[in-house]
C-alpha cells in the first residue's frame, strides 16, 4: 500500500465527502421535465423545495427570475468557498486560479467604471462574487490608477499583483478608458495564463 493511499482520507477525504454529496444533489432529468412544466415561479419554488435546493428561496416574498438567478449564485458561491475551506492543496491552488479570473475581471470592471465616472457602490454591486477580494474597496477610493496600482490595498497588495505587477505601466497609460481597461486586461490575462 502506498503512502498516498494511506494518507487519503486526511488530506482528500473530506473533499471528496462533499463532492459526492453535491453530486447526489444535482438535479434529475425528471426534476427538470417538472420544472419545465411549472407555470408559475411559485410552483418551481414548490418543486425545488423538494429537492437539495431545498429552502434557498424559502425567505423570498415575490420571486422574480433575478432574485432566483442571485439566490442561486449566492449558493453556488457558497458552496465553492466551502469547498475551497477545505480543499489541501493542490486543489487549494487550483481553486484560488478559479477565483483569479472573476477577480481580474472585477478590476477591469472598476477600472472601466472609475474612468467612465461611475458610481462606486454600483461598480461594486455589479461585481461577480466569487472575484471579490479584501481591500477591493480600496480600489474604488483610488484617485489616480498608480494609487489604484501602488496606493495601500491596492492591486499590488492584493491576490492579482503577481499578475499586475510586471504590468505597472497601464496605470500611467494616457488614451481612452477603452484603451486602458484593453491593455490592462491583455496583460493581466497573459500572466494569468503564464502562472495557471
Amino acid at each position: 500500500m502506498s503512502r498516498s493511499e494511506l494518507t487519503f482520507n486526511i488530506h482528500d477525504g473530506p473533499v471528496e465527502a462533499i463532492i459526492h454529496g453535491h453530486r447526489c444533489g444535482i438535479l434529475r432529468t425528471e426534476d427538470y421535465s417538472n420544472i419545465a412544466q411549472c407555470d408559475t415561479l411559485e410552483d418551481m419554488k414548490l418543486h425545488l423545495a423538494s429537492t437539495d435546493y431545498g429552502n434557498f428561496l424559502q425567505n423570498e416574498a415575490h420571486l422574480t427570475s433575478k432574485v432566483i438567478t442571485e439566490r442561486a449564485l449566492e449558493k453556488l458561491v457558497a458552496e465553492f468557498n466551502d469547498l475551497r475551506c477545505n480543499a489541501d492543496q493542490p486543489l487549494a491552488e487550483f481553486m484560488d486560479y478559479i477565483t483569479y479570473e472573476y477577480m481580474i475581471a472585477n478590476v477591469l470592471k472598476i477600472i472601466s467604471g472609475a474612468r467612465s465616472g461611475r458610481e462606486t457602490l454600483e461598480l461594486l454591486y455589479k461585481c461577480h462574487p466569487l472575484g471579490i477580494f479584501e481591500g477591493m474597496g480600496a480600489l474604488t477610493s483610488a484617485t489616480s490608477f498608480e494609487d489604484m496600482y501602488e496606493g495601500q490595498g491596492g492591486l499590488i497588495d492584493s491576490p492579482l499583483g503577481k499578475f499586475f505587477q510586471r504590468t505597472g505601466a497601464f496605470a500611467k497609460r494616457t488614451g481612452s478608458a477603452q484603451q486602458c481597461t484593453s491593455h490592462a486586461s491583455a496583460s493581466a490575462s497573459s500572466h494569468y495564463i503564464v502562472y495557471f
